[in-house]
């Protein structure tokens, strides 16, 4: 055959094409991040402007403005950070795409900080700084703004390296740190302080040993069952009904006080009342849904991904309506103190401040959730349906508890705490079973202990990363604070 004359020419210009395109793939690769921080930062000025044009332009409305834009930044981080705690757990067990979890996100993030969002916040983050010993009104403001950007910018620097923190202990500690900087240590409410610090404690170990024991129980009653699915028509309308009825109390104490304020007591039977219904609904349903599947762990898995997206909806439902006050709190006072001219333990929030919030969350689940919910979902250990369903009913049951003991908790800690204790539990069963395995023969005691190092099934780097984070966390937003407090009133003065 003979060479065709043209053949070098247009295998140059394929090599030379194919190199083109891989340089507008590197290139649209490279840019994706430069198109998220450009959103935001049109956000963030939006936000900014925006106050402006309400306040009108002299020199106290500047002040708010600058407040506003850092709302708008606060509000993206926690956006980026918080909400993962929610949608990690559905993500991770393949029960929601990446996709269909920003967009439930999003809307019922941004729904609950509306609708149920409370209308009055205190801006001194549960009292740990006393009011009286910042006298002036121009210091109080400077404060609130040092707390402000250095909780952002903890909870920023937290993302970046992969660390899902509590937002709400970021507005402590920058408060704390401001409070310090403007009025001394005296200014600091320390057995407010200690409370909040055992919680770093109590809301991991609460909310892992929740998680673990209903993991443990659907382990022994469906799981380890002969038959997984005459099991699983008994005891899945149970757990969904636990579930409905959990929620419900959890959504009536702390998702509508807005609307209507619900003690403890009524809660219960409120959650009880939906308990008793959900699970008179869902019992045929399971029945039905169950017919013909196989007797094995992958159809319990379909019996559980339904609710499992229920229970993350909700719990973005009422972190929007609950964690937007640490986005726009602070804000809200700086508004307050340039109308009114003092400051207030407890401030009214303004709606434009709450749409700030509740948009600017929404904006930074959208443009940099993903890596977050990537890393809760499946990197610190796998997660099934199951699991993940543990994880959700034991975020929203150490809540309820937490509330009734009075001790102020965070519900970052307790989520990724209820990861840990599945996987912490996984571990313990597998090592419990590998023992019952081993039998008497040497060469069975030797290969159990290897198999036993082998299985490690949580990832220990991202567990001293994350513990870490929590531990730091208050000082490290407190020292950013005082530091950013100083700043800002040299240049005032």
């Amino acid at each position: 055959m003979a060479e065709d004359p043209l053949g070098s020419p247009w295998k140059t210009l394929d090599r030379d094409l194919n190199r083109i395109s891989q340089l507008e793939m590197a290139t649209a690769y490279v840019s994706r991040p430069m198109v998220g921080l450009g959103i935001s930062f049109a956000f963030i000025l939006l936000a900014g402007l925006a106050a402006i044009i309400w306040f009108g332009g002299d020199e106290g409305t500047m002040i708010v403005a600058a407040a506003a834009a850092f709302g708008a930044y606060m509000a993206i981080n926690i956006g980026a950070n918080d909400v993962a705690n929610n949608m990690g757990p559905a993500v991770g067990a393949n029960a929601l795409t990446m996709g269909g979890a920003i967009a439930i996100a999003a809307v019922c993030e941004s729904a609950g900080a509306l609708l149920a969002g409370g209308d009055v916040v205190s801006t001194i983050s549960k009292g740990i700084i006393d009011t009286k010993a910042v006298e002036d009104g121009q210091v109080f403001m400077w404060a609130m703004m040092a707390a402000l950007i250095s909780s952002a910018m903890w909870v920023n620097l937290a993302t970046y390296v992969g660390a899902p923190v509590s937002t709400t202990h970021s507005v402590v500690g920058g408060v704390m740190g401001a409070g310090i900087a403007a009025a001394g240590l005296a200014a600091v409410n320390w057995p407010t302080m200690g409370t909040i610090a055992a919680s770093w404690v109590i809301s991991p170990v609460l909310g892992g040993l929740v998680a673990a024991l209903f993991l443990a129980f659907i382990k022994h009653n469906i799981i380890y069952r002969e038959d997984k699915i005459a099991a699983a028509r008994v005891w899945v309308p149970v757990l969904i009904a636990i579930m409905a009825g959990v929620f419900a109390t959890y959504l009536s104490m702390k998702g509508l006080k807005r609307i209507v304020k619900i003690d403890l007591q009524t809660a219960l039977l409120i959650g009880v009342a939906f308990g008793i219904i959900t699970y008179f609904v869902t019992r045929p349903l399971i029945i039905r849904q169950s017919q013909g599947l196989e007797n094995r762990n992958k159809s319990l898995k379909v019996l559980f991904g339904i609710p499992l997206v229920f229970s993350a909806a909700l719990l973005s439902f009422a972190h929007g309506a609950n964690d937007v006050a640490n986005a726009v709190g602070p804000l809200a006072a700086i508004v307050h103190a340039s109308e009114f001219g003092d400051f207030s333990s407890k401030v009214a929030i303004p709606m434009w401040v709450m749409v700030i919030g509740a948009f600017g969350i929404s904006f930074g689940l959208f443009l940099f959730g993903p890596k977050l919910i990537r890393m809760v979902g499946s990197q610190i250990t796998k997660l099934n349906p199951m699991r993940a369903y543990c994880v959700a009913l034991s975020a929203a049951i150490t809540v309820i508890i937490a509330s009734w003991l009075g001790l102020p908790v965070s519900s970052t800690h307790i989520a990724v705490g209820g990861i840990f204790g599945v996987g912490f539990y996984r571990e313990w069963h597998m090592e419990r079973r590998l023992k019952r395995a081993s039998g008497p023969l040497p060469e069975a005691r030797t290969i159990a202990p290897i198999e036993r190092r082998r299985r490690k099934l949580v990832r220990r780097s991202h567990f001293m990363t994350i513990v870490a984070a929590w531990i730091i966390t208050v000082p490290a937003a407190a020292l950013m604070s005082g530091i950013i407090f100083s700043i800002l009133y040299a240049i005032a003065s």
